[in-house]
């Protein structure tokens, strides 16, 4: 899923992102490009992460594992 954003203005070290419905998001600036203004269109893309959560899950059965055969 992509979500498309416009700067509309920056407060400090803050970007106020605005999408095409007129919600606003506070974003920190240092997490986007160098080279952005106000009025610059950015698209974020939002996805699971299925390999994180595999390895998450594994490590947890591992550290349960790893309690209940403790002697």
């Amino acid at each position: 899923m992509q979500i498309k954003f416009t700067i509309d203005r920056f407060e400090g070290d803050m970007a106020v992102l605005i999408d095409s419905q007129g919600k606003s998001i506070i974003w920190p600036k240092n997490m986007l490009p160098n080279d952005i203004y106000e009025g610059s269109a950015l698209n974020f893309e939002i996805a699971t992460d299925q390999e994180r959560e595999l390895r998450d899950k594994k490590t947890a059965k591992d550290i349960i594992n790893e309690i209940i055969n403790q002697p």
